[in-house]
């Protein structure tokens, strides 16, 4: 590790320690438009130089795509780094622009098969349940998982996008290691029970998405006119027309605490999920993506920055002024259930 790599954090109890902040890598390969492989590579490649060792993937991201071109990373460093990936979202053979939720325990198990062998792994270091199919008791589910870990094919368990209730439930099954949710400064329903549940439970908090996907860096103001059409942020409810126009004007008292800081307004947003961990007691590891070895760097550096009372105070209130959802259907949020 460099001089300037990050300090670390437990993942669940128990656990081990990772690096303070995680790569989500979903953009390699999917949804936020045109790739670049060998930048990506080299992001990786980076991002561990510097302390990163949670690597977030899903086997829906690209259709399994992500997961093959992370592999050979994960090869070179297996024993540096700390894997995760995803089941729940499938895809029907007759439509593959469909997504549908399983919870079912032949689904979980035909999932990780799969991605154990398209990340070309013995062991998947942290497997979450992905999204939440209500129509299957969460005890079912978490079960089936627990046998994965007891089979020697999943060290860990995570939940995303759980209740405190679930949250509850799943971890009298089998200890669940982290939730990941979205936590941003645009994004803080989980703050009122699903945070209190993860400290009371000794749960590691993963928020994906703590840059608002881009948006509280500043990079795009309207993704209709700013993105490329494959970009699936278009679709999403806060970043396009009138809502875009609202939540673009929030960033202001952020471009204020990044001049004070000589920051990036991304520091900030990442600075202020750090600092959760602190607010809350609880161990925080955010996951943002990027595929920019510049960039991780700068998201790195975040970890070292301290907003003052008077800085947090300030951003305060973004949150309960954006306009809009964070997605078209929150029926398979936490926040849809809560």
């Amino acid at each position: 590790m460099t001089n300037d790599g990050i300090a670390t954090a437990a993942l669940g109890e128990g656990g081990p320690r990772v690096g303070v902040q995680g790569l989500g890598c979903m953009g390699m390969s999917f949804a936020y438009g045109p790739v670049d492989a060998d930048a990506s590579r080299a992001t990786l490649e980076r991002a561990l130089e510097l302390g990163v060792t949670l690597y977030d993937t899903a086997d829906v991201y690209g259709a399994g795509e992500n997961e093959r071109f992370l592999a050979p990373f994960f090869k070179a460093h297996r024993d540096e780094v700390v894997v995760a990936t995803k089941f729940a979202l499938a895809i029907p053979p007759d439509d593959p622009t469909r997504r549908i939720v399983r919870n079912d325990a032949p689904y979980v198990r035909e999932a990780v098969e799969a991605s154990l062998k398209r990340l070309d792994v013995d062991v998947i270091d942290l497997y979450y349940m992905h999204r939440r199919d209500v129509n299957v008791p969460i005890e079912e589910t978490v079960g089936t998982m627990a046998e994965l870990v007891r089979e020697g094919k999943v060290r860990q368990l995570g939940l995303s996008e759980v209740t405190a209730d679930e949250l509850r439930a799943a971890h009298a099954v089998h200890p669940i290691a982290a939730v990941q949710s979205e936590w941003s400064l645009f994004s803080r329903d989980i703050e009122a029970r699903v945070v209190p549940a993860a400290r009371e439970l000794g749960v590691t908090l993963v928020p994906y998405s703590p840059l608002g996907r881009g948006f509280l860096t500043g990079s795009f103001t309207d993704a209709d006119q700013d993105l490329t059409a494959d970009d699936f942020r278009r679709r999403m409810p806060r970043f396009t027309g009138e809502n875009a126009a609202a939540n673009a004007a929030l960033l202001d008292p952020v471009r204020t605490v990044a001049e004070a800081h000589g920051a990036s307004l991304g520091q900030i947003a990442l600075a202020w999920v750090h600092q959760r961990a602190a607010v809350h007691g609880l161990p925080v590891v955010p996951i943002p993506g990027t595929r920019k070895p510049a960039r991780v760097e700068e998201n790195t550096a975040a970890t070292r920055l301290t907003l003052t009372e008077g800085e947090l105070a300030l951003l305060e209130p973004i949150a309960g002024k954006v306009a809009g959802t964070r997605y078209a259907d929150m029926a398979f949020t936490s926040a849809g259930r809560e």
